[in-house]
């Protein structure tokens, strides 16, 4: 959520930012509704000042032999004069909450505006992989492998899942312990959390209400229960409504989870298998820091994301996105794409993302000041560490040998068993 203050001392300003993700805004009536309701609680809070005076005065009239009712009346006059401003003053309270609640979040100076045309690799890491052979893709050599079943998937599930099998599944829990080794080694702290999550989880995640109908509801469930979408959401409402001490910050924190999502690939060819699906498996990272290390943080995240695609040997490229293709609650992103041969294209396996103090608005997370003792908000930062629904797939397709096998890559074989190379399974 955005700080109105912003919007009060320079409207033009916030707008012309937000029309860089291509939001069009209008701040007349927000701040029509924000004058009027400054004014309503000055009359509110000094309507409640007097009746405080006039009641204090009571006991000491009543020891002095004076009538208080008089003072009774006058407080029963006040406090209905009142009861109309209050009342007023709740609506317009709930207007401009609304209002700001809609909002998405200001995108960096330093980015361009526009969607993904606009975006920007900066750093390309490997060599682009080159065949003497004809290519198979990702699906034709999950299923000649035995590593993956999309058909009997699509008879127990549907379109737009897969089942690991055998040496598939091995494989996928040995990308996952690879990334979990890695962030316990770098002092992150491991969580498990909860995948039905409550609606003020996905507020404070800035996820709603915008992208409300983006996720799984469990119908029938009360209060309202979403299926997670991904850690990050659980993530930055941990310490929801909560003040830290500025000693214990930064907090450093990753999650495994699996993450759904109601939206789901098509049938075109970049999207087949893999690539998109209603579930699949991610490890997230999430830093909580203080406004002046948010940079630093967004830094690490994104070579933590570098470095865990490095360890595997891939080729990928590092994109700076553009404003309008960076997410809702996301101040700015780098994304790290790696390359699917049979496509020619890249895909992204890792977004890095710095919320600035967005989301801590949002969920009321904040620290307080050793200097000052006031408190402040906290920035959250996010980032993919990584996702395998993609990662899978480009180390089949990158690794492929021109008798159908595929290498493994040396930082999971300890997680394999040993095993060097995936070989076609017979029929």
């Amino acid at each position: 959520m955005l700080d109105i203050n912003l919007i009060r001392e320079n409207p033009e300003k916030i707008k012309e930012a937000l029309k860089k993700k291509a939001w069009d805004v209008d701040f007349t009536e927000l701040l029509i509704w924000d004058k009027r309701k400054k004014e309503l609680m000055q009359v509110v809070e000094g309507n409640k000042a007097e009746i405080n005076r006039l009641s204090a005065s009571v006991p000491a009239m009543k020891k002095a032999g004076e009538d208080v009712n008089k003072i009774f009346a006058k407080v029963k006059e006040i406090a209905k004069s009142s009861e109309n401003s209050e009342i007023e003053l709740k609506q317009l309270e709930d207007k401009v909450f609304n209002f700001l609640a809609d909002l998405p979040n200001i995108p960096d100076d330093d980015l361009l505006g526009g969607g993904k045309e606009n975006n920007k690799i900066i750093k390309t890491i490997g060599k682009k992989p080159e065949f003497a052979f004809p290519l198979k893709d990702h699906v034709e050599l999950a299923t000649s492998l035995g590593l993956i079943d999309y058909d009997r998937a699509a008879k127990v599930s549907g379109r737009g899942t897969w089942i690991y099998t055998n040496l598939g599944a091995q494989l996928e829990w040995a990308l996952i312990n690879y990334f979990i080794t890695t962030h316990l080694k770098d002092g992150y702290e491991f969580i498990l959390p909860p995948h039905l999550l409550n609606e003020e989880t996905g507020f404070g995640a800035g996820q709603f209400p915008k992208f409300k109908e983006d996720v799984f509801w469990l119908e029938g469930m009360e209060p309202k229960r979403f299926l997670l979408p991904t850690a990050e959401t659980v993530l930055v409402n941990l310490y929801r409504n909560e003040i830290l001490k500025e000693e214990d910050l930064p907090k450093k924190l990753f999650a495994y989870t699996p993450c759904y999502r109601s939206e789901v690939g098509s049938y075109r060819t970049e999207e087949r298998g893999m690539i998109r699906g209603y579930q699949f498996n991610k490890v997230e990272i999430v830093q909580y820091t203080k406004p002046e290390d948010s940079d630093a943080a967004f830094e690490e995240l994104v070579g933590k994301a570098e470095a865990l695609v490095t360890g595997l040997g891939l080729h990928f490229q590092i994109s700076k996105l553009a404003a309008g293709d960076i997410s809702h609650s996301m101040a700015r992103t780098y994304d790290v794409e790696v390359y699917l041969p049979s496509m020619g294209i890249y895909k992204e396996v890792s977004s890095a993302s710095n919320a600035r103090d967005y989301q801590a608005r949002r969920s009321m997370s904040r620290y307080r000041d050793s200097a000052s003792g006031k408190t402040r908000y906290v920035h959250t930062l996010n980032a993919s560490g990584l996702a395998t629904s993609r990662i899978f797939p480009a180390i089949l397709e990158q690794f492929q040998q021109e008798d159908g096998s595929v290498i493994i890559p040396e930082v999971l074989r300890p997680w394999m068993g040993g095993l060097e190379v995936l070989k076609p399974v017979k029929k």
